[in-house]
């Protein structure tokens, strides 16, 4: 019996044997198919042109920033940095205010995110349930917000009355009530199944204690996504600042690289007064001019939100597929 077995065994590895050995002849006659060959090749050219049309405007911008600054405004500089050097990064450090406008973003960004996702969670949660009080006319009352809204004049006059005006929370509160965000996390709320909250409820959790228990632990992805979107949007904006702001103390890191685009040639002298003798003494290379202030104040405004992205990226594109389907 055991050498039936044994023998049995045998077989079964010879003919798994075969069926692999007749699987890589069926795919490499795949390959060698020419429609097939055709198609592969247009799909990476496609593809790779893309990427390189979306990735080559950042890696413009900053092999010019690290290049001599003459070369970089005569457009000198267009696949490979020239004379290298990291002073415009020094440079950019004496531009006045550009650290507090730093800190003004990061704030915003940290803070604005983490309330609208907590926000968002808990409304597209509570939309879900149907023991909430006039659930249907909440739901459609916030996604009305998507299509109507009272115009700039208005909303200036509100938070002015409200006493938002030269305020940080004219940054964060209106924001804190996002309809799309809402739909998202309740769309993905509904794919959850109910007999996980209903077991959760007999065994004594309160709407607050689930929410927080068992609903955040599941809704990982969706949260990655909103944080995604809402920190680039918080990061990004300066509407609100040119708006609803006056103190250049509350100006954000965008709205002060917009002001600094517009005035490069002024902050090109200024950067340049401010640098010590023996920088001075430093080639000319290495001067500051609009070309380079320009391109890296640019890339100290987009490089921090760059890296949102690795961070949450395997949540996000789960987060998007079941909005997707389920939407």
């Amino acid at each position: 019996m055991a050498k039936q077995t044994f023998a049995e065994k045998r077989a079964e590895k010879k003919q798994l044997r075969i069926y692999e050995k007749e699987h890589r002849k069926n795919l490499r006659r795949r390959k060698q198919d020419p429609i097939d060959v055709i198609m592969s090749t247009i799909t990476y050219i496609v593809y790779t042109f893309f990427a390189f049309v979306c990735v080559y405007p950042f890696y413009y911008i900053f092999i010019n920033t690290i290049s001599s600054n003459e070369l970089s405004a005569r457009g000198k500089v267009n696949f490979w940095p020239k004379e290298i050097h990291f002073t415009n990064y020094i440079n950019v450090s004496h531009i006045p205010d550009l650290i507090n406008a730093f800190k003004i973003s990061l704030g915003r960004t940290i803070l604005g995110t983490i309330l609208t996702v907590s926000i968002s969670a808990f409304l597209g949660y509570m939309f879900t349930r149907e023991t909430m009080w006039m659930r249907k006319f909440w739901y459609r009352f916030v996604i009305a917000t998507m299509y109507f809204n009272a115009g700039i004049i208005p909303i200036f006059l509100t938070f002015k009355s409200l006493g938002l005006y030269n305020n940080f929370l004219v940054y964060i509160l209106p924001t804190a009530v996002a309809p799309f965000y809402i739909v998202l996390c309740k769309t993905f709320v509904e794919s959850i199944p109910k007999d996980l909250i209903d077991a959760a409820e007999l065994d004594g959790c309160g709407t607050l204690r689930a929410f927080t228990a068992i609903i955040i632990p599941v809704i990982k992805p969706i949260l990655a996504t909103v944080a995604i979107f809402s920190a680039v949007s918080q990061w990004n904006s300066f509407q609100d600042t040119l708006l609803y702001v006056s103190d250049n103390k509350l100006y954000t890191l965008q709205f002060t690289l917009y002001q600094y685009i517009n005035q490069a040639s002024s902050l090109k002298a200024l950067v340049n007064n401010t640098t010590s003798s023996s920088s001075m003494a430093a080639s000319l290379a290495h001067a500051a001019t609009a070309t380079s202030i320009r391109m890296t104040v640019t890339i100290v405004v987009v490089g921090p939100i760059l890296l949102v992205y690795p961070i949450f990226q395997r949540y996000f594109v789960k987060g998007i597929m079941v909005g997707a389907v389920k939407g």
